[in-house]
């Protein structure tokens, strides 16, 4: 089992404080396996097992707990009096009208509250307003690269160990986790198939009621293909209506916005560095995994620099920042970072070995006259400087995630 130490330290930190624990993300980055570690960690804390209760909604097991009410009614029952008792409920969105069971259960003085879900919209609407200021969020996502060296060097029966070639393999094969086990190509290929298919019918198509799935499969192989390019609904409507697929903008954004709410794509809005005014057009999509991208296009053998930018825009969200897209002039900024009074700007590139590539990633960071850190991410390995802005290797950027924060 892969050990989440960021996300379980987390979890540590929030033990049997008031406030329940929401842990996302897309399905198979790992929730489940979290909930497990955690359980794991609280029973070698002394806490004994009769106080852990958990209800995984995807077990045909407690297929008859979907139900609010009889879910209440079954983890009430197995409350200890007069100690704290430590609740999960995994894939809880599965649960009609379950915002009320977890506000009645929350309520109660000994009560610890975990859920999980892989819906965006498990944190709006009613349970946002029940629980408004009492919940706190922890948005997974499927391995970082710091995550997946580490696996590799430590064994589990697979080679590893050297950082180009594993992360080569990264950018290829992605970071869900079980999928990072497998070291047979057809059976890895097999089991992300598995969990696009699920994402598809069951998270998109079923939850979002939509009738035209091939219209829906290439909206998702155009964003697939379009990682780190300025799109908008009515592009990517063009676009396909003029190879025959006819379709609108209304239509693509319901789309957009179904593959957003199962954790597929993550948005980055656009912001005016000078004018210090955030943009509402033409925004950037990104893919929650690369192994995703290999399934429906093939390797990675073109965009690199877009894959790049994909894998550094999940990290920096991974390590807590907004991410947006800068605008300066008529110059783009790959990233702008915020976490607090934390800012930080963003080039990413393949290579700045080149003198016209070098001047096109630093030109844009030059024209910010601020005093926050400046940075060219790249794959080469020569270090420098110029005009205050540091080019970083893009393989020690990644490993830095085993210190990241939220």
């Amino acid at each position: 089992m892969i050990q989440r130490r960021i996300y379980l330290e987390k979890l540590k930190k929030l033990q049997d404080t008031r406030l329940i624990k929401v842990l996302t993300g897309v399905r198979r980055c790992g929730k489940s396996t979290l909930l497990q570690l955690f359980r794991e960690y609280l029973l070698q804390s002394g806490v004994e097992e009769n106080r852990l209760i958990s209800i995984n909604f995807e077990d045909l097991q407690f297929e008859g707990l979907l139900n609010y009410r009889k879910m209440h009614d079954y983890v009430s029952q197995r409350l200890q009096e007069g100690k704290m008792n430590y609740v999960f409920l995994d894939e809880v969105q599965n649960v009609p009208k379950f915002q009320r069971a977890a506000d009645s259960l929350f309520i109660k003085p000994n009560v610890d509250l975990y859920i999980t879900g892989s819906n965006a919209r498990l944190l709006s609407g009613e349970l946002a307003t029940l629980l408004s200021g009492r919940y706190i969020e922890l948005a997974m996502l499927p391995l970082s690269f710091s995550e997946y060296f580490e696996m590799k060097r430590e064994g589990n029966g697979l080679r590893g160990g050297d950082k180009r070639e594993t992360v080569n393999e990264y950018f290829r094969l992605g970071g869900f986790p079980y999928a990072a086990s497998i070291s047979d190509d057809e059976i890895r290929t097999d089991y992300i198939r598995g969990i696009y298919n699920t994402l598809l019918l069951k998270d998109i198509v079923a939850r979002k009621h939509i009738g035209n799935v091939e219209l829906l499969e290439r909206v998702i192989r155009f964003l697939f293909d379009n990682i780190g390019n300025i799109v908008s609904a009515k592009k990517i409507a063009d676009s396909l209506s003029s190879a025959g697929t006819k379709t609108t903008p209304v239509t693509i954004e319901g789309y957009l916005e179904a593959l957003m709410d199962a954790f597929v794509l993550y948005k980055a809005g656009r912001y005016d560095v000078k004018g210090k005014q955030h943009l509402k057009s033409l925004e950037k999509y990104y893919l929650v995994d690369m192994g995703l991208r290999r399934l429906l296009l093939g390797d990675p053998d073109r965009n690199i620099g877009f894959i790049l930018e994909n894998i550094v825009y999940l990290e920096l969200i991974r390590r807590g920042f907004l991410v947006q897209i800068g605008k300066v002039d008529d110059l783009e900024i790959d990233f702008i970072a915020q976490s607090g009074s934390e800012k930080i700007y963003y080039q990413v590139a393949a290579t700045v070995l080149d003198p016209v590539t070098f001047e096109r990633e630093f030109e844009p960071l030059r024209k910010i006259k601020d005093n926050y850190p400046k940075f060219v991410l790249s794959m080469d390995e020569l270090a420098m400087e110029s005009d205050g802005i540091r080019q970083v290797n893009i393989i020690e950027f990644l490993l830095e995630g085993r210190t990241a924060k939220f």
